[in-house]
């Protein structure tokens, strides 16, 4: 076959030229005539565009990068294959002048089928053309079988291909990789990237059989390739991405998080695993650089089809989080002004949410919500205790329509304002209402933990660490004193008071004759006996229970 196509191969097809300069559309248009096309459209932005493509077929979309103020060209590829806008038999060419490292990397995750770097000519542009054409035509049957989600019947073409169509046989052992994984076919799809794999580490082969390799629950094999990866070829941003995932799923969540640091150090510009840090480190409540990262979500998501007033709320929160916890005692680097920007940076981001999202259900509950805890870290607490009870009646009864996250930050404000059981009975009510989703039961259950400020939260975590490695090492009396030191700070915390329990229970095989150890250990159950069936440490509270009962008189 030949690098070429005729003419006539090129004016069967649709194209569409996207840039906001006149002249360079016009001069594409000539280009792509001469070398035979002529259904061609021409659009200036972002918006038309994707309207076009919403009511017509494209087959051929050729894309500038930046447009001042407007989606850029990798914003309009991401709502493309967000909206299915794009086939899987269409080809979009991004051509620009953009080559910066840090816009390739970005644009590189929404996977656009070639690059074409400013100024072109004809020759150029009819070269690489013919050979994307010729690849297209070549595999249009198992791509319109993909979107047709038939992917039984993809694998068997692939299958076909690979004896018509050698030339192609890396797309389609990736492909077939894909579509083996998809159908939840792990070993024949771990075949495939062993069998590419036996010359040479081939990335794509090498990223693919590690994402086997963790949903085989081999996390640790997956691991060790996925660091191997990165550090050989720190440009695949995917290898991050399954890194942290396998890392997390190990119960690595710190490094898990620092992979994610070190991805979007090198591409800062991909908004979801931006989004990714951000709740990674919330989770770690690593509250600094989850601000850090929420703030870098909002301003990637200016135009994105990813925009979310989520963000502007999770920014919000978190900077609250921040404000609300700036006790000289716990942080030496915090301030008055520091403390008086977080809160204004806050109300900044609320206001431009709310201007932004103008019909959004909750939205309103939840910036309000969001503003009392931000009154109370000024200090007004009577404002903020006037705002909380406006609020009340709105969310009592129980509103049908209310999300979950608002639950979540209605009790966050109850408990700062000292509401505790009415933030207590909220949060178990919603936990009924959500018990089958694992997420938001983790949320009740770290919340009910730890209802404090998130440097509250890390000094604690901090003791208990260091008396579980005095219990590992026999220092008993230390960890009983380290223990009940964390509990003074989080005193329903679960696992803190059975940790107290068991350690109490190591030493002291009679309680009878130790009454300050009998009065701790009573006091941890007290505090544990509304503990749900469903909890993850029931099983472990119930047979330290017993065992306490059993010492008792």
């Amino acid at each position: 076959m030949g690098t070429t196509l005729r003419p006539a191969a090129f004016g069967k097809l649709r194209y569409l030229v996207v840039d906001d300069v006149d002249s360079f559309r016009l001069s594409m248009r000539t280009m792509l005539s001469s070398c035979g096309a002529e259904k061609i459209e021409l659009a200036s932005g972002a918006k038309q565009a994707i309207d076009y493509c919403s009511y017509n077929k494209v087959d051929i979309l050729l894309c500038d990068y930046n447009f001042g103020d407007d989606r850029n060209g990798q914003q309009i590829l991401e709502e493309l294959r967000f909206r299915k806008l794009l086939s899987h038999t269409a080809v979009f060419m991004m051509i620009t002048a953009e080559t910066s490292r840090h816009m390739v990397l970005a644009a590189r995750d929404c996977q656009p089928d070639a690059y074409l770097a400013k100024p072109i000519n004809r020759a150029v542009l009819h070269t690489r053309l013919s050979s994307l054409l010729q690849q297209r035509e070549a595999l249009l049957p198992i791509n319109r079988e993909l979107d047709r989600h038939n992917y039984e019947k993809a694998v068997a073409l692939c299958l076909q291909a690979q004896k018509t169509q050698p030339r192609y046989n890396t797309w389609l052992l990736k492909t077939l990789g894909d579509l083996y994984f998809r159908l939840g076919e792990l070993d024949q799809a771990e075949s495939i990237y062993n069998d590419t794999l036996i010359s040479r580490d081939i990335p794509w082969a090498l990223l693919g059989r590690c994402r086997v390799l963790l949903a085989k629950g081999k996390g640790e094999d997956s691991v060790l390739d996925l660091q191997r990866l990165v550090n050989s070829n720190p440009d695949c941003m995917e290898a991050y991405d399954l890194l942290a995932e396998g890392l997390a799923t190990m119960g690595n969540p710190v490094q898990s998080q620092q992979i994610l640091e070190a991805a979007v150090q090198h591409s800062p510009n991909a908004l979801l695993r931006q989004k990714k840090l951000a709740l990674q480190a919330e989770m770690n409540a690593d509250m600094e650089s989850a601000v850090k990262a929420w703030r870098r979500t909002v301003s990637l998501s200016q135009h994105s089809i990813h925009e979310s007033p989520d963000h502007y709320l999770a920014l919000s929160s978190a900077l609250a989080d921040l404000s609300e916890s700036a006790d000289s005692n716990l942080d030496k680097s915090s301030s008055p002004q520091v403390t008086a920007a977080q809160i204004k940076e806050a109300n900044t981001t609320l206001a431009a949410m709310e201007k932004r999202f103008t019909n959004e259900a909750n939205l309103s509950i939840r910036s309000r919500i969001l503003r009392c805890r931000l009154l109370a870290a000024e200090g007004c607490l009577a404002d903020s205790q006037a705002l909380l009870d406006k609020v009340r009646q709105e969310l009592t009864p129980v509103p049908p329509t209310i999300s979950a996250d608002t639950e979540i930050d209605y009790a966050k404000a109850l408990f700062l304002l000292n509401s505790k059981e009415e933030a207590k009975n909220r949060l178990a009510q919603l936990a009924h209402r959500y018990r089958s989703d694992a997420d938001i039961q983790r949320k009740v259950e770290s919340l009910l933990d730890e209802p404090v400020g998130f440097r509250q939260k890390l000094q604690a975590r901090s003791l208990n660490h260091e008396a579980i490695d005095d219990f590992q090492n026999n220092r008993i009396d230390e960890a009983i004193g380290g223990f009940s030191a964390a509990l003074k700070i989080v005193p329903d915390q679960i696992a803190l008071n059975l940790n107290l329990i068991q350690v109490i229970l190591k030493r002291h095989k009679s309680l009878e004759q130790e009454p300050e150890m009998a009065v701790l250990c009573r006091s941890a159950l007290e505090r544990l006996s509304s503990l749900q069936e469903s909890h993850s440490q029931f099983e472990r509270y119930s047979a330290l229970k017993e065992r306490v009962e059993a010492l008792l008189p």
